[in-house]
Order: structure tokens, then sequence, then C-alpha cells
């Protein structure tokens, strides 16, 4: 019963998912007055905010707070409908520090980086002007009004249309307004005029930024009718970050591959600012979209929280960093998600754990296929429902003593090899790349003993989840890639197929040593 509530709980919210789309626009105000009087009424409404912030903490109420004798209204001089406003971005903040696990008390307003910064007091001159500027534009440059459709839109902040112009009507209190020219050529723009024309309601936020005035306008969306869906099967999606390239594989429902193909991604690498290189991710992302609905199936990616960037210092060296730095993963698949769901197409996410290694060891020597793409495939199968077993050659192989002892004396070598270059090498950001893979090494061999005699170590099925005991998967491609392929990476797969469809590895163990990529030439190896 308890699972059932649950379910049932997580079903309710999913269904409270709302879908908003935007316009980003420059405000333009022809009278010096009108913009004194928006900045003033930003300042003061900024105030409110953090006025509300601490007294939500001392727990009190909504009502007392935005009722027209109330501290809001009375000390910041906003009407009751921007008092309600502020107390919703106020609780909106406190909801998001408990989510994160964050102390609420300790929220700094305007940000802690840049309070962090200040308090450094290691600038002077320009720059701590700058920055002092905006500090202050983060804490008093905001002013928020939330749509209502029995007023016709938006009662504070209303836009007009008048002789091909749109302009945002300020309510400053008292029947006073302001009046600002709306400047965009955002492409939702026809849409927000279409509303304003149908009375609908819309969202306005006013933000601060290098001395100009920008307004937010947001807005519901119906959700559109899903005309693609995993039914008919998946466009699974891989994001590889050398060669730079988005590996697409469209799966049947009975977990075949119908279709694969990859979009390089190295125009956008070389795109010369921000907003080329967002207008090139569109464009991709309309290329998976269209792709999606010409095979009439879903779209499925990896759920992918962080990409480590890499940090100078670490050892990684600088080509490595700017590889993983212009990694555009999760701008693109918001965008590829955000595209879906408005033209009708299911969005499936799942688990990333091992994708990558599985589509390698098993479907790119099976069926001839780059990495990224098998590991696309993978992806499609796992947002299917689909487990991935374990083939028989790779049992026989991980019961092989003589392969696992191969394997583990490679990496006691490997270790000895490096701990004595690390012992000679003077530099010490290599010193530190060397002590990283040392640790690699070591972890290798722990994972290797792990798979002896524990009774989860030989499962033959994944699912994306940890089970008990080693992970075949993984210590698969600890023992095969390194020693034998000479590559943590390989690009070539193909010397797995033996081992793949018999669990044959005789033509390394009986040659005279291993893989030329094996052996003391292995303590150059990095990974790709």
């Amino acid at each position: 019963m308890i699972g059932e509530a649950a379910s049932q709980g997580r079903s309710r919210k999913r269904k409270k998912e709302k879908a908003f789309a935007g316009v980003h626009a420059l405000l333009v105000f022809p009278s010096g007055e009108d913009r004194k009087a928006t900045l003033d009424l930003m300042r003061r409404f900024s105030a409110a905010v953090h006025y509300a912030y601490n007294r939500l903490l001392q727990g009190w109420s909504r009502e007392a707070l935005k009722r027209e004798n109330g501290p809001l209204c009375t000390f910041f001089r906003l009407n009751t409908r921007y008092a309600d406003d502020a107390i919703l971005k106020a609780q909106a903040l406190l909801d998001s520090a408990r989510e994160r696990g964050e102390d609420p008390r300790k929220v700094v307003f305007g940000g802690r980086k840049l309070f962090e910064t200040l308090k450094r007091g290691h600038l002077s001159g320009k720059p701590l002007k700058e920055l002092k500027r905006e500090w202050k534009e983060k804490r008093q440059g905001l002013l928020y009004s939330r749509g209502d459709k029995s007023k016709g839109g938006n009662l504070n902040l209303r836009l007009e249309a008048e002789d091909g112009a749109l302009w945002l009507r300020v309510n400053l209190g008292n029947g006073s307004y302001a009046w600002a020219l709306v400047k965009t050529s955002h492409p939702n723009l026809s849409a927000l005029v279409e509303r304003v024309h149908a009375s609908l309601p819309y969202n306005v936020e006013l933000s601060l930024k290098d001395g100009k005035v920008y307004a937010t306008f947001t807005w519901e969306e119906e959700p559109t009718p899903l005309v693609a869906t995993k039914e008919n099967g998946v466009l699974g999606i891989d994001v590889n970050a050398d060669p730079y390239h988005l590996a697409l594989a469209v799966v049947g429902p009975n977990g075949n591959l119908r279709r694969h193909l990859t979009l390089s991604l190295e125009e956008v690498d070389r795109a010369p600012n921000r907003g080329a290189k967002e207008l090139l991710l569109w464009k991709i992302a309309h290329q998976v979209v269209s792709l999606a609905l010409e095979h009439g199936v879903a779209v499925a990616t990896e759920r992918l929280k962080h990409l480590p960037k890499g940090r100078r210092g670490d050892g990684s060296g600088r080509a490595f960093r700017r590889k993983q730095h212009r990694f555009a993963y999760a701008s693109l698949l918001r965008k590829v998600h955000s595209l879906a769901r408005k033209r009708g197409v299911q969005v499936v996410e799942v688990n990333p754990q091992d994708t990558s290694t599985i589509g390698m060891l098993k479907y790119a020597p099976q069926l001839s296929l780059s990495k990224d793409v098998a590991a696309a495939y993978v992806i499609g199968r796992r947002a299917l429902g689909f487990k991935e077993k374990l083939p028989k050659g790779y049992g026989k192989l991980l019961r092989d003593e003589r392969f696992r002892d191969h394997v583990q004396g490679f990496y006691a070598s490997r270790v000895r090899e490096l701990q004595a270059k690390k012992a000679q090498e003077q530099n010490p950001y290599l010193r530190r790349r060397l002590s990283r893979e040392i640790g690699k090494a070591k972890r290798h061999l722990s994972l290797l003993s792990s798979l002896q005699g524990s009774p989860g170590s030989q499962r033959e099925v994944t699912d994306g989840r940890n089970s008990p005991g080693a992970n075949p998967w993984r210590v698969l491609r600890v023992g095969t890639f390194l020693p034998l392929l000479g590559r943590e990476v390989p690009r070539d797969l193909s010397p797995l197929k033996p081992i793949l469809f018999g669990g044959s590895w005789e033509g390394w163990r009986e040659s005279r040593g291993p893989h030329p990529g094996g052996g003391p030439e292995c303590t150059n190896v990095r990974s790709t």
C-alpha cells in the first residue's frame, strides 16, 4: 500500500509539471523620469523580497505580510499585488535552499560569489567600481509581476501593442505609470503578441544589468499531444568529446538497431561568440527532433547531472582540459528536450551508468559500430527497458584463471613502473598526473581481485544500477582495453570479436608478450 501511495504521489507530481515559453527583451525608456521611477520601484521591490524572506524564516504567514496595512505595503510603498509577488519570490528562494540541503539563514542576496570577492578586498580602482556596480544591480534590480487571466494579461506590468510597436506599462502606484518600448527579435515574439491581443496571462520579470533594464516575459504553454512515443522505438543520443560529435541510433521497439549516424559539433566549437554557438546548437537540436519525427520515435538521452571540466594544475594537460570545457552536453540536451516536447516527441531519460562500457564491449565489435554509436544504441535499448546480458564468451573469459593472472600481473607491473617514473620526475604537475595514474592502476587491481569469490560478481545483467560484488562489465573493460588493446579508450574494437563469440584470448596469450600497447610501453598511455 505504501508503495502504491508513493507511486500515485509521483504520478500527481508529474501531472503538475508545467511547460513554459518566454521572451527576453531590452526596455528603452523615452522619458528619463519614467526610467528613474522604474528603477526606484525595482529597488523597493528587491528590498521587499529580502524583508519577506526574513519574515518567512521567522514564521510569518503570507496573509499577514501582503495585507494592505501590512509591512510590505507600508514600508516599501507597494500595492498588495506587488507585495504578494515579492512574497512569492521570497518563498521560492526559501524552498530552493531547503531542497538543496542548504541553511536558508545563510542565503546571500546578490550572490555568494560576488560577496566573497568583495570581502577579499583585493581590488581597487575601476575593477572594484565595476564589481560594486554589479553587486548593487544584483541586490536592487528586480521587479516581478504574475499574470492574471481575470485581469486581461498582467495588471501591474502590462503590454500594449500600438502602431506595430510593443510597449510595457509599469504601474508605479498612486495611479501613475511609466512606459518603456520593448525591443527584441526573439523567435517567440509573435506568440507573445498573440497573447497580448487575446488578453491571455503572462508573467513579467524586470532585471538590471550593466545599467540597462531587461524584461523577461513567460507564460504557461498547453501541452502538445504526443505524436512520437517509445511504443514505436527510440532515438538514442550520445555526445562524444573527441571527436566532437553527436552519435544517434534509431532503435526499434524490439531492441534492434534500425539506423545510425553522427552529427559533427566541430562547427559549434569554432563559433565566434556565444550567440553564434547557441544558434548552431538549436540548429542541431532541430535536426535531432526532425529525425525522431521522421521515424515516429521518442528521444532517449542520459541523465547527466555533473560533467567534470578539469582544472589547471590537475596534470590532465591543456589539450584535454580544452576538450572538456568545450563540451556542450547539458546545453544541447536542454534544447533537444525543450524542442521535442514542443513538437510532441516523448523524451525518455536513462541512468548513464556503464552505457559507454557496454556499448564498446558488446555492440561495437558485434555490429562493427563506433564506440559512440554503440553507446547511443545501449541508451536506446535501456530506454525501452531492455537489460544487457553478458555474452557467453565474456563469461568464459572472466572464469579463465590464466587471463586473470595475466591482467593482474600487467597492472602490478604498471604500478611499479609508474612509481619508478614518478620518483625520477621533477615537474610537480607531471608528478600529480603520475600519482593519478598509479591510483587508477591500484583501483583496477582491487576491482580484479573483487571478481573472485563474490556471490554477486558473476551477475550477467545490468540495468544501470549498482549490484553486489564486482561489476563484470567494468572488470572486462579493465582487463581487455589497456592490457590487450593498448588503450584505455580504444578506437578499434574489432579485435574483441574472437573473445566476444568464443572467449578466446590465445592470440595475445601465446605470443611473445602482451599486445604491443601492453607492457612497459603503457607507462605513457593516456585516456582519449
